[in-house]
């Protein structure tokens, strides 16, 4: 019988509509109570780690996670899964599929309907979640988000819709595999990624969204000795306006590194256009573009390699594309 991990963070899985319909964290993680939901397969240890919307995550608490995992991988588990608001689940999930150095399956799963009411949605993540973890199919595959039936990479899934229960997408690829059957069955295979095994996390790594007319006020607000880093989501493929130069460049000159990456989720970023602003130029400047990750990965894969504490040329390779 497989040793499950249940890690649970809290999130609208773990919450109830109150009578007047808003949605409320419990005393009790209604979820973290289904310990016999696979009763006779699997054996399943819960940890309630924490009981947070994921607004109020953070990378200190990824890290806790991450370390709670290997922990228990230490001592013998066989799989993890975690629970967690879908807000930030990619973020988390991301952070662990390039932190941990694990091949036991590891799992995130959330819901989009709290625990009352009517087609709540997490019992049934959370059971197939377990399915996945516990299947040996599912070793050394990365840590997954299994939302819906569905089986998709940390790497490239992402949220895409406010409330609908199918909102986990992977734009481009697709997910990697269904849940079928009470089985994982898996359609293809991720490419190798590196790991950086973090003991701590840096701060004041920030993300910005190009827009039409945008200028150098919001970069020269973070052009200070406490920025560490910056991501932004350029217009089309990876271009901005000609008024963010200047500011651009003064944040270059104080050594902060900027990773350039497209505001649409579909597509990859990549050096096309020799204008003023246009990638090429971009490029030639100094920031780095990142292939096949939207912002909010981006500035996850930035945080790690500064936290990891990866020199220039490193930190350039390690963030050139999704895979290192």
């Amino acid at each position: 019988m497989k040793k499950i991990l249940a890690i649970h963070t809290g999130g609208t899985i773990s919450m109830s509509q109150n009578s007047r319909g808003e949605v409320v964290p419990n005393a009790k993680n209604p979820i973290a109570q289904e310990a016999t939901i696979l009763e006779g397969r699997v054996q399943l240890i819960t940890d309630e780690l924490f009981n947070l919307p994921s607004p109020h995550m953070t990378p200190t608490q990824m890290l806790q996670v991450k370390q709670r995992i290997v922990k228990a991988e230490a001592a013998g588990i066989d799989g993890v899964v975690i629970t967690h608001g879908t807000d930030t689940l990619e973020e988390t999930a991301y952070f662990l599929d390039l932190t941990l150095p694990s091949k036991i399956p590891v799992v995130v799963t959330g819901a989009m309907r709290s625990s009352n009411e009517i087609g709540s949605d997490g019992v049934h993540n959370f059971r197939s979640a377990i399915q996945v973890a516990a299947a040996d199919e599912s070793q050394g595959k990365g840590v997954l988000v299994v939302m819906n039936d569905e089986i998709h990479t940390a790497r490239y899934v992402t949220k895409t819709h406010t409330t609908n229960v199918a909102t986990f997408r992977t734009p481009t690829f697709g997910p990697i595999g269904l849940v079928v059957k009470d089985r994982p069955t898996y359609f293809q295979q991720l490419i190798h990624q590196g790991v950086c095994d973090l003991d701590h996390v840096v701060d004041h790594v920030y993300l910005l969204k190009a827009f039409a007319g945008m200028d150098g006020t919001l970069f020269d607000a973070l052009n200070n000795d406490q920025t560490a880093g910056l991501v932004v989501e350029g217009l089309g493929v990876g271009n901005l306006p000609p008024q963010t130069l200047p500011a651009v460049q003064r944040l270059l000159d104080r050594h902060i590194p900027i990773v350039l990456v497209s505001r649409f989720y579909n597509g990859v970023a990549e050096d096309i256009y020799d204008y003023q602003g246009g990638g090429i130029e971009l490029r030639k400047m100094g920031l780095m573009l990142c292939q096949g990750l939207n912002g909010q990965k981006a500035r996850i894969k930035l945080l790690v390699g500064l936290s990891a504490g990866l020199p220039q040329d490193a930190l350039q390779e390690f963030l050139k594309t999704a895979v290192s």
